[in-house]
């Protein structure tokens, strides 16, 4: 039911997870697909290799993307990493902090602000950022991610105001636990998947292809009067509105 046929769309951090998830939504929906990655690559579609925390590489990134497509409709601000060890806030080194904070934030602005300049100019595009549950509710021991998905929110309500005059749709998908490798050290660990299911009413965590449809509804136009928003797929645990 949903096309998105003719459009042409950037996924970072696509080589696996949701990014994965969402890279294989979209090009069975008809999208013309680039995606980013910075370790990993097990997907086969048009792909860059880019550390998105430098400005530079979000710039040649963004370019190829124009240059491949011809043009960009879609962003979508997937890249990131999470702490699978605890990071007590006395013990979180200024490495550790800045790290999460270059990969998981400016990261988003980096490749917004090169995009954005291109959809404005076309008058229509749509951005789509990954948030958290944490941004939302905090998360101990691991403040800082939960600050990088924090400011996310925030840009997210920002920019919406900021380009809704140049036709741009800004939104947030907040996911909870998902089955994917960035959670497996918690997941496949018999008392980490107790205490994870154990927060969530439908008692089991999302696939990725679960998130993914999420952003695969907001870059749809089905989704034409939405922005602004953040649209939580946690199974219930974090109940927002």
């Amino acid at each position: 039911m949903i096309s998105l046929a003719g459009k042409a769309a950037l996924v970072t951090g696509g080589s696996r997870g949701i990014g994965a998830a969402t890279v294989k939504l979209f090009a069975q929906a008809g999208a013309d697909v680039v995606f980013s990655y910075n370790r990993n690559r097990d997907t086969r579609i048009e792909s860059l290799k880019a550390d998105l925390g430098r400005m530079a590489d979000a710039k040649r990134l963004v370019g190829y993307t124009i240059e491949r497509l011809g043009r960009l409709d879609i962003l979508v601000a997937n890249a990131g990493i999470w702490n699978a060890v605890d990071a007590p806030i006395e013990k979180m080194t200024e490495r550790e902090w800045d790290d999460m904070m270059r990969i998981n934030l400016k990261s988003v602005y980096d490749v917004t602000h090169f995009a954005s300049a291109r959809m404005i100019a076309q008058r229509s595009g749509r951005i789509v950022a990954l948030s958290s549950t944490a941004g939302q509710r905090g998360e101990a021991f691991h403040s800082h991610y939960a600050a990088t998905k924090g400011a996310i929110i925030s840009f997210v309500k920002a920019l919406s105001t900021e380009l809704a005059r140049h036709n741009i749709l800004v939104n947030c998908v907040a996911p909870g636990w998902v089955d994917t490798d960035m959670s497996k050290p918690v997941l496949d660990t018999k008392e980490g998947s107790k205490f994870a299911t154990s927060v969530i009413p439908l008692r089991r965590v999302a696939k990725a292809e679960e998130v993914a449809g999420a952003v695969l509804f907001l870059a749809s136009d089905l989704a034409t009067f939405i922005t602004g928003e953040v649209l939580n797929v946690n199974g219930g645990s974090v109940l927002c509105g």
